[in-house]
């Protein structure tokens, strides 16, 4: 079949690394977001997809909006088939939605009808799901709401963070990405409605939201920091300034601290929680990079009894 790619971020180059590979299928082309300030002189950059698409040799557009009219009329040229989509980045809407013969197939980083949305892998997370997954579907004009081709699910481990998650959902999803397409080409697959119940939505992670709050169960603050890690970053008030945080451990109850406390010693730093402390991996203070926390502790020159939050 003939494919154009929608994809933008890294997450998206296994898919599209494995239909360039497949011998049945042509990607014909690339759609993907525009250029975007990166690093730290701001550059301009293309997307990580745009730029394996032209190491290819395959045309890239890269219009503001999908629905951009010079757009449409340089695919329609392309005589598409099927639109496979991975983390694209903006809504798709008419007349783009009609463009491919057989419609635009997303690959989505949850076992739908459960998380719909743009971060289902840090939902999952943040609630403490023991699975996961991935589905292929088609889409629609609804959110993550149409009928699904296949499945695959990922156990959730117990360090997992959304960017170790999302980094095995990748390699996985597309193997199934490149079945749906194979299921469409020789017609074996048809895509079946989502169940009416069990539907649960994933907005986007604010920085706001990576604030973590050491007045909750230490469970909830280990699941949110590894939900926003890396994206947005997990973070945290110290002196007035923004700490960053990596993933903590949880204590085993055998030390008691006030929520917020800190407990400095040689070899560790714990923070209390409502329930037992938990003890600080690595931390990223203001304009510096990320370190140990007992390192910082030192540089800092914290003591038992100061606090964060």
């Amino acid at each position: 079949m003939r494919l154009l790619f929608a994809g933008t971020p890294e997450v998206a180059l296994p898919s599209l690394k494995a239909l360039i590979a497949h011998p049945a299928h042509e990607v014909v082309g690339v759609l993907t977001r525009p250029d975007a300030a990166s690093g730290r002189g701001r550059s301009l950059r293309p997307s990580p997809v745009a730029e394996l698409a032209r190491e290819h040799d395959i045309p890239v557009f890269a219009p503001a909006k999908p629905s951009d009219p010079d757009f449409a009329a340089a695919a329609a040229e392309l005589e598409i088939d099927v639109c496979p989509v991975v983390a694209y980045g903006a809504l798709l809407r008419e007349p783009a939605l009609s463009l491919p013969r057989y419609g635009w197939v997303n690959l989505h980083f949850s076992l739908l009808p459960a998380w719909r949305g743009a971060a289902p892998v840090q939902h999952a997370l943040l609630h403490g799901d023991d699975y996961t997954g991935a589905s292929t579907f088609l889409i629609g004009p609804g959110l993550d709401d149409g009928p699904v081709f296949g499945v695959l699910t990922e156990k959730i481990r117990s360090r997992d963070t959304s960017g170790d998650l999302l980094g095995r959902l990748a390699e996985a999803g597309a193997g199934l990405l490149v079945a749906t397409m194979d299921g469409i080409a020789d017609g074996s697959l048809f895509p079946v409605p989502q169940p009416a119940d069990g539907a649960s939505l994933a907005p986007k992670l604010s920085a706001a939201d990576a604030r973590i709050r050491f007045d909750l169960p230490a469970v909830a603050v280990d699941r949110r920091i590894r939900a926003c890690t890396p994206a947005p970053g997990a973070w945290t008030d110290f002196r007035g300034d923004r700490l960053k945080l990596g993933p903590v451990i949880c204590g085993d109850g055998s030390t008691e601290l006030p929520p917020g406390v800190l407990q400095v010693s040689k070899k560790s730093v714990l923070v209390g929680t409502a329930t037992v402390p938990v003890e600080l991996g690595q931390v990223q203070p203001p304009g510096k990079t990320s370190m140990a926390a007992s390192d910082w502790a030192r540089g800092a020159r914290l003591t038992t009894g100061d606090s964060v939050g």
